[in-house]
């Protein structure tokens, strides 16, 4: 097996059992100690495990939230697919809403410049992104900026989402299932975030197959909120349908 491919299983492991120990991996693929914390550490690097005495543990159940720019270097391809994927989703003319994410980012650079489009964003990166563009009405959203996400939370955010009104909102979650919904793990962007959804003629959630089954702590929606879920092939069998069957389309790309 490619350390690639222990390593990927490695993380599902980590996120299927909240934990993983160096003994139990070595012993299960039949490699050294030293060989699995090489693994534990390039995981740690993409900012998806944290090493601990003994193993490692998925980020998520540590109540860690990686840095935007982390985030923004893990699964680039997938990202890539998926905001491609969403530019399907824009309207030929009005306004869209660009939550802040390392996705939703990867959109707002692929944003074509042929159409006129008002741009409502709660995220400094994707307002600097879009800031040249003659052909964008950006609006951004006032309020605390969060450093860790570049997003602008609180009321000030709040009050404008309330008095505003787009024809897509193009969400970004950390984690999404059936069961618990639409999570991530600051309650302040969760505030924001269900705001922005209940300003939105429609919402499309872009997230990378590691984000669903995944919960956090503080939920902002279910998944009948949603009218479409784009993520990608490296999906778990039977995910999609599982979604889809309470409510919105899911796109694999």
């Amino acid at each position: 097996m490619y350390a690639e491919e222990r390593q990927k299983v490695i993380l599902e492991r980590a996120r299927r059992d909240g934990r993983v120990d160096v003994t139990g991996l070595a012993t299960e693929f039949d490699v050294t100690y030293e060989t699995v914390r090489r693994d534990l550490t390039a995981l740690e690097r993409h900012g998806v495990l944290r090493r601990v005495h003994g193993g490692a543990i998925p980020v998520e159940r540590l109540g860690f939230e990686p840095a935007l720019n982390v985030r923004d270097s893990v699964l680039t391809e997938e990202k890539e697919r998926i905001a491609k994927a969403a530019l399907a989703e824009l309207p030929e003319e009005g306004a869209v809403l660009f939550d802040a994410g390392s996705t939703t980012g990867r959109l707002a650079e692929q944003l074509p410049s042929d159409r006129e489009l008002t741009v409502v964003t709660n995220s400094l990166s994707i307002a600097l992104t879009l800031a040249p563009r003659t052909n964008v009405n950006l609006m951004l959203l006032g309020g605390r900026l969060r450093t860790r996400t570049q997003a602008t939370v609180d009321a000030w955010a709040l009050r404008s989402l309330a008095e505003s009104y787009v024809d897509v909102a193009f969400m970004a979650a950390n984690g999404v299932s059936v069961e618990r919904g639409l999570t991530t793990p600051d309650p302040a962007e969760a505030e924001v975030k269900r705001a922005m959804i209940a300003s939105a003629r429609r919402c499309v959630l872009l997230a990378d197959h590691t984000k669903v089954g995944n919960d956090h702590f503080a939920r902002f929606a279910v998944v009948e909120d949603l009218d479409t879920i784009i993520t990608d092939t490296g999906l778990a069998t039977g995910l999609a349908e599982e979604l889809e069957a309470a409510g919105p389309r899911v796109q694999v790309v």
